[in-house]
């Protein structure tokens, strides 16, 4: 009966009607959704028995609680140590708490900070590990810390990546960039001792030699066969009983050496036969001597640094060069993950290399690097920092994927839209390049190496010996090639004399090189071919040279 009674009751209440149907459960109600905030117990939705839950709280309202939920708030922040993101101070034994702690992460944490009004706290990950999962899905680093709840933000150079975004969520990025590969830059060759011929190729040589040859014999051959080159050797004689061709083989090579340095030579054609091989012959200089002259500038003068490698193809085909990346970090997962052949080939060679590519963080990667024949794998934005400061290092090749750093918080935290926002804020308004330009270039030593290279970049570098020093041998070979020569034409000279008038060569040798080195004027005497005593010297002091070859009686038939 008191069953049957209840059934029939309809009641208004705060939840509607009360009434129960056949089976005694209440029916046909709907509850309100209340919200507790700053200002007391707020409606945001409700629920009815049909229709199940219906939020109905504005969105920008709750943007607005959020923030001012992190108003005064501590937030936690994990973060790990790696320049120029996170830097211990160099007194931070004798710091606590956050003043320990300096970089372009703790500056950005800062400003979000400021914009926001929130205070936080720097915790440095236990395990000194970025966030990896493993084949039986465990998290470890700055992501399991995250989802243990022993942390609420994670700032770092923290790689957005889709593993990662599976277990934590990340903020818009603060930072774009791509992994690229860190290398030694190549040293400098030192310049061949005959650099010089370099900027003509050995068959150019080759055909220039061949060709000088030939114009010179052809000279020769065309200045014989034409009549305007035979001439009277003696002007004064109208009728002379021979003619002379002043291009001998000698004089025809001389000719067309004289022509080839740009120097001319007293030797002038006079057929017009002769003026047309001339003046081809001319022409060719012109146009070699200029190409030469303006390429040898460019060789003595641009250095040429030639790298072994030139960017992850480079790397994939070779194997005397070492390669690897962080261990546990997003490279790691991009290689390891990638499903393009030349990134799947790198990922094994990095896997089988023994002792192992892989560090434990970028700075002993960089040591590596300095150290050994190993080229690193990492973010384009640390390969800047690092160029910035060791001028002997430098980045290979350009960016192998596109990707950001960003904050990451817990699964389903209200604090990732404000950090967002305040992220977006910072970009607009500048602070975002400021804080780079800070950390990167002006912090910490940045800069030195883009100086150094602005500064030579305008000006030609100094020609050092290495560069000339081949042309000094020439000289010096040509000079002892004259010497063998003038000591060849001495004793070819002393064999022409008489007997009875020829001394020892030794004693000839000797006097005439006293005379060339005392300077004893421009003029020497001669012996006459019938002097009493050719031992005795003349009035004037000067020694007797018997080598002239010329008599001492000028008389007018002599001149004649």
């Amino acid at each position: 009966m008191i069953f049957n009674f209840l059934l029939q009751i309809n009641v208004k209440g705060l939840t509607g009607d009360i009434k129960f149907d056949h089976h005694g459960f209440r029916s046909d109600f709907k509850l309100k959704v209340l919200e507790l905030t700053y200002d007391g117990l707020r409606e945001a939705g409700e629920w009815n028995i049909h229709t199940g839950l219906n939020m109905t709280n504005n969105y920008t309202r709750a943007a607005e609680e959020i923030i001012q939920s992190l108003k005064n708030k501590t937030l936690i922040a994990t973060t790990i140590i790696n320049a120029p993101y996170t830097m211990l101070k160099e007194n931070h034994e004798s710091l606590e708490g956050n003043d320990k702690y300096e970089g372009y992460c703790i500056d950005l944490l800062r400003e979000i900070a400021k914009t926001i009004g929130f205070h936080f706290k720097i915790k440095q990950v236990d395990d000194s590990k970025y966030g990896e999962r493993n084949d039986q899905g465990e998290w470890n680093g700055m992501i399991k810390e995250l989802i243990d709840g022993r942390a609420d933000i994670a700032i770092a150079d923290l790689t957005i990546t889709f593993q990662r975004e599976q277990a934590v969520d990340f903020t818009m990025p603060f930072m774009n960039l791509g992994i690229s590969i860190l290398f030694r830059k190549p040293t400098k060759k030192v310049p061949k001792l005959f650099s010089f011929l370099s900027p003509l190729s050995l068959e150019v040589w080759v055909y220039m030699a061949t060709a000088f040859l030939g114009v010179s014999l052809f000279l020769f051959i065309v200045a014989r066969f034409s009549p305007y080159e035979w001439t009277n050797p003696h002007p004064c004689d109208p009728s002379p009983d021979v003619l002379q061709n002043q291009f001998t083989l000698l004089n025809t090579l001389w000719f067309t050496v004289g022509c080839l340095m740009q120097q001319g030579c007293e030797l002038t054609p006079r057929a017009l036969s002769t003026r047309v091989v001339a003046c081809i012959w001319w022409f060719f200089t012109l146009i070699m001597v200029s190409s030469y002259t303006a390429n040898l500038a460019a060789f003595l003068t641009v250095e040429r640094l030639v790298s072994p490698i030139e960017g992850a193809e480079d790397l994939a085909k070779q194997s005397h060069i070492q390669y690897g990346c962080v261990d546990s970090g997003a490279t790691q997962t991009f290689f390891k993950e990638s499903s393009i052949p030349t990134f799947k080939r790198m990922w094994a060679f990095m896997q089988s290399a023994r002792p192992s590519v892989f560090t434990e963080s970028n700075a002993k990667g960089v040591e590596r690097v300095k150290k050994e024949n190993y080229a690193f794998l990492m973010e384009s934005t640390s390969i800047e920092y690092i160029v910035e400061r060791e001028c002997d290092l430098m980045q290979i090749g350009g960016l192998l994927d596109n990707k950001g750093y960003g904050v990451a918080t817990p699964s389903g935290s209200p604090y990732r839209t404000p950090l967002s926002s305040a992220i977006l804020k910072l970009q607009e308004s500048g602070a975002l390049h400021i804080l780079k330009e800070r950390w990167w270039k002006q912090r910490l030593g940045g800069g030195k190496c883009s100086k150094d290279e602005t500064s030579t970049a305008g000006s030609a570098s100094a020609l050092s010996l290495a560069n000339v020093g081949g042309v000094f041998v020439v000289l010096g070979a040509g000079l002892l090639a004259a010497c063998i020569v003038a000591v060849v034409e001495f004793v070819w000279k002393s064999r022409k004399v008489d007997s009875e008038e020829r001394e020892p060569l030794c004693v000839l040798f000797c006097r005439e090189l006293r005379f060339a080195i005392f300077c004893g004027g421009s003029t020497k005497p001669i012996l006459p071919k019938h002097s009493p005593d050719d031992r005795q010297p003349p009035e004037n002091g000067l020694p007797f040279m018997p080598l002239t070859g010329f008599s001492s009686v000028t008389t007018k038939d002599n001149f004649s």
